[in-house]
């Protein structure tokens, strides 16, 4: 019989987005992938990463349509080794237009549409079936046409009545505002989400207050980009380094124990592009810091979602 996972490793996903394609937007990715990017070299990539977890206890991976070929990745290597005890959460909403270079002007493109919803739900389930347990709507923003578009709350509903759950991510300095706003979405008398998964980390923390309030109402919450996309593993603020180096860990390892630290994150997502990468991060597990342990390295919204936003695809 296999061993329960510990406690605080299934607390900790696996997010595809720096294994799916070619070129992503996080620092210290390079040296952990292949030097061919190929199709082929990427899934073998992906699928020793997704081994490394799996056997380290994770049993979470969340993927999307834009992440390149994530869910055929995933797919595959589920299929490959016969694993039925991974909860597998995806999302649709952007689409991925790369065509797999990683010199692309434009990488991704963004549509809330009831066509868009149509067709990638019915991609992911081509590939993923009923081992969907969550499907998200990608980078929801206070301001997209979901709110209002009838038809679109009408599709999703109907996905959630054949007992898929919905959730959604935010991502921009008014995260808070979305999580609020689509927190409360009911469609037939039933609230329509069941999750959320937003950035938080200890740079860009604004959201937080906003995602206990959705932790206490019922929704699972799941954080991405707990790394500032490898900010924090690359070039920390010395006091992770400090932190670091009294526990014995790297700096993405304090930077992950802060997230786990909040009473209110369910799922924290690692964005390993490599065994040791993964393998770092989960040292996060003997990391016991207080929930307000590195509230000082707190940076404006605004100006911290410009960093991200001229960071390099490569």
């Amino acid at each position: 019989m296999t061993a329960s996972p510990p406690p605080q490793v299934r607390r900790i996903g696996l997010g595809l987005a720096a294994l799916g394609r070619p070129a992503y937007i996080n620092l210290g990715r390079e040296g952990a992938l292949p030097a061919d990017r190929s199709v082929e070299s990427m899934r073998a990539a992906s699928w020793r990463v997704l081994d490394d977890a799996h056997a380290a206890g994770v049993r979470w991976v969340d993927a999307a349509r834009s992440y390149g070929r994530a869910e055929e990745f995933l797919a595959g290597w589920l299929a490959d080794r016969g694993h039925r005890d991974v909860t597998v959460s995806s999302k649709w909403g952007y689409a991925y237009v790369a065509d797999w270079r990683t010199d692309a002007d434009v990488h991704e493109v963004k549509e809330h549409s009831s066509a868009r919803f149509g067709q990638q739900w019915a991609e992911t389930h081509a590939l993923l079936g009923d081992q969907v347990s969550l499907y998200q709507v990608h980078s929801l923003t206070s301001d997209s046409p979901l709110f209002g578009d009838q038809a679109l709350l009408a599709d999703l509903a109907a996905l959630r009545d054949s007992g898929v759950a919905l959730g959604f991510s935010t991502s921009g300095p008014a995260q808070a505002d979305a999580v609020r706003r689509a927190a409360g979405i009911e469609v037939d008398g039933r609230r329509l989400f069941d999750a959320v998964q937003s950035t938080w980390n200890v740079l860009e923390p604004s959201v937080g207050p906003a995602l206990a309030e959705a932790h206490d109402a019922g929704l699972r919450v799941l954080v991405k980009e707990a790394l500032a996309n490898g900010r924090l593993a690359v070039r920390p603020p010395r006091r992770v380094v400090e932190l670091a180096d009294r526990h014995g860990v790297g700096p993405d390892a304090v930077a992950l124990a802060a997230v786990l630290a909040q009473p209110w994150a369910d799922v924290v997502l690692s964005g390993a592009a490599g065994g040791d990468q993964l393998r770092s991060n989960l040292a996060a597990t003997g990391v016991g810091l207080s929930p307000g342990e590195l509230d000082d390295l707190a940076e404006p919204a605004e100006p911290y979602w410009a960093t991200r936003a001229a960071l390099d695809w490569n």
